[in-house]
C-alpha cells in the first residue's frame, strides 16, 4: 500500500503542475497539518485514495470550513484495510487559549483514551525526535511514551520544515517505529498483510 504524507507546505510538483500520473499508484493520503482545506479538498477530489488528515497549529480555519471529501483522524483510530490510523493534531501550547495548541497535560489526556494502532499521525514531532529547542516546534514527551507502549510500525508527523537549519530529518527511527517528517510530500510504501 502506497501512503502519500502531505504537510505544512503546498508542492508545486503535486498541485501546481498537477499530473494523474504522479499519483495513480497511491492508495491512501494522510495529512499531517498545516495545509489550506482548499488544498486537502483538491487531492480528495482528483485522487482515487481516501484523505485523512490531523489539524496542525495554523489549522482554526478548519473549525469553519473543513476540508470537503476528506476524513479527520483528530483524537480518533480510523482502519483502512486492517491498518489502525491514530490521529493528533495541534503543537506545544506557547499561545495560551489558542486552537490546535496543546500542553503536556492536556496532550497526554487526549492520548490515553486509545488502544493500539499501526500508524501514528501527528502535526508535531516527539520530544527530542526532529523537533527543536524552541517551545513552538518542542515536541510531545507523550508521543514517545505512545510509542514505548504500542510500538507502531509508522509515525508521521510534520511542523518542522527543511527550511529550519541543517538539523531536518526526514526519517529517523525509535525503537522498531519509523519516523517520517511529512514536510510538503513524501510516499511510504506500507506492507500489506
Amino acid at each position: 500500500m502506497n501512503i502519500l504524507i502531505l504537510s505544512d507546505q503546498e508542492s508545486k510538483l503535486l498541485y501546481e503542475y498537477y499530473d494523474p500520473e504522479r499519483i495513480k499508484d497511491i492508495d491512501l493520503i494522510i495529512s499531517c497539518g498545516d495545509l489550506p482545506p482548499e488544498y486537502l479538498t483538491f487531492f480528495a477530489s482528483v485522487c482515487h485514495a481516501p484523505l485523512a488528515y490531523v489539524r496542525g497549529n495554523h489549522d482554526s480555519k478548519y473549525a469553519y470550513k473543513p476540508p470537503e471529501g476528506c476524513i479527520c483522524l483528530e483524537d480518533d483510530i480510523y482502519v483502512y484495510k486492517g491498518v489502525r490510523l491514530l490521529g493528533l493534531g495541534g503543537s506545544m501550547e506557547y499561545i495560551p487559549g489558542s486552537d490546535n495548541q496543546y500542553t503536556e497535560r492536556r496532550m497526554r489526556w487526549k492520548l490515553w483514551r486509545h488502544k493500539g494502532f499501526d500508524i501514528l499521525v501527528t502535526h508535531a514531532p516527539a520530544f527530542g525526535l526532529n523537533d527543536m529547542e524552541d517551545l513552538p516546534h518542542q515536541g510531545f514527551k507523550a508521543f514517545l511514551a505512545l510509542m514505548d507502549k504500542y510500538h507502531p510500525k509508522y509515525f508521521f508527523h510534520g511542523h518542522v520544515h527543511a527550511n529550519y537549519g541543517s538539523n531536518f530529518k526526514r526519517k529517523d527511527t525509535y525503537g522498531t517505529t519509523t519516523v517520517i517528517n511529512g514536510y510538503e510530500f513524501y510516499v511510504v510504501e506500507y506492507p500489506e498483510g
